[in-house]
């Protein structure tokens, strides 16, 4: 989960070396029944890694300075979806799934090829750009079995690449066309401390976990549901995600493994833009499956196998703030309400303070 703009991806990438993802086949939404099988998608990068930046002999001494952690891979889904992982010097700190912390890259850095142009004035250029992500977790190591965060010496983020900004009079995205010029061993500046109120706190043993994401807003959700499964959880937990396509889907085959491997856990994932949800002449058609929808028509607890009542339901909402529906003090409802009125109509009630069934806890995405 990022605090910089996941907007939809414009112009296109100069095609150059490809680079593979893991995702291999991916099942299509969990309410078609179908199964769709989606080839290996190549995707393009930009061919000057930091490491070979023609300005390297100017800013030697400026990367020596700020940057204090090294990418030891990187896993692109497609070429606008990527997973980091990156190792800090001084090792990984003690923090709460959900939590987050800031990556930073010179403004001196290369921008990848096909992202819109940004002018960096000199007095400018020695500066060092931070956004905030969620810290994610790979689910399950080399040998499949379960990794939560407290297991692995280093930090994962799931980051979608933001090629323009979504408005003419806006400024270009500063860090993602730079952090997609990144390859294993280059480095990069890690936030000295990790951070976040949007923590799991104490939860029942048997009490039923939600956890509602759009796009990589599964992020975080992905650290709780690694520790809550290490620490032996008994009630069901719920992982959905909807997403527009399924090669949006990352983790979808770990998740498949997690569910082989405990009988609680239940991911669902749901999608918008797939023939199944557009054309009604398909027999797996679906419609397009938005998460509101999904809860106020049962499906949700249906397809999670659990009433998902408020007696007995803890909620995580994180992405898009049209899912999670949070209305500011004095501000208009909109047309088609998120997540928050939807579950206060059911009985939750939205809380950071108090940890007992019914809480909602949700993190401003953008």
């Amino acid at each position: 989960m990022s605090r910089e703009v996941n907007r939809e991806s414009m112009g296109d990438a100069t095609p150059l070396r490809p680079v593979y993802c893991e995702c291999g086949i991916n099942t299509a939404a969990f309410l078609s029944g179908t199964q769709i099988c989606v080839p290996r998608i190549a995707c393009s990068e930009e061919d000057v890694p930091v490491s070979e930046n023609k300005l390297q002999t100017d800013f030697v001494d400026l990367r020596h300075k700020h940057y204090n952690a090294t990418v030891i891979q990187r896993i692109d889904c497609h070429e606008n979806l990527a997973r980091f992982c990156i190792r800090p010097d001084h090792g990984v700190p003690a923090f709460e799934p959900g939590q987050y912390v800031t990556l930073g890259l010179g403004l001196w850095e290369p921008r990848l090829a096909g992202t819109q142009p940004e002018v960096v004035p000199e007095s400018k250029r020695t500066r060092v750009a931070k956004r905030a992500y969620s810290i994610s977790c790979p689910l399950l190591d080399s040998d499949g079995r379960l990794a939560p965060i407290d297991s692995i010496d280093y930090l994962e983020f799931y980051i979608t690449l933001v090629r323009a900004a979504d408005s003419p009079e806006k400024a270009p995205p500063v860090l993602t066309p730079r952090l997609f010029c990144l390859r294993e061993g280059d480095r990069i500046a890690v936030g000295k401390k990790i951070v976040g109120a949007y923590t799991l706190g104490n939860i029942d043993p048997d009490a039923t976990v939600l956890m509602l994401g759009t796009g990589t807003g599964e992020a975080p959700h992905n650290a709780m549901t690694t520790s809550l499964l290490a620490r032996g959880h008994r009630g069901r937990i719920v992982n959905a995600c909807c997403v527009r396509y399924l090669g949006d889907l990352a983790y979808h085959p770990r998740h498949l493994s997690l569910m082989d491997q405990y009988s609680n856990y239940r991911y669902l994932p749901c999608t918008t833009r797939e023939p199944a949800n557009l054309d009604a002449s398909l027999p797996g058609y679906v419609g397009k499956q938005y998460l509101q929808d999904l809860f106020t028509s049962g499906k949700l607890a249906e397809a999670a196998d659990d009433p998902l009542s408020a007696d007995n339901t803890h909620v995580f909402l994180c992405g898009n703030p049209s899912m999670i529906g949070y209305i500011p003090p004095g501000g208009q409802p909109p047309a088609s309400p998120g997540m928050l009125p939807l579950l206060e109509a059911a009985g939750f009630r939205q809380s950071h303070d108090d940890e007992g069934p019914g809480r909602i806890q949700f993190e401003k995405y953008w």
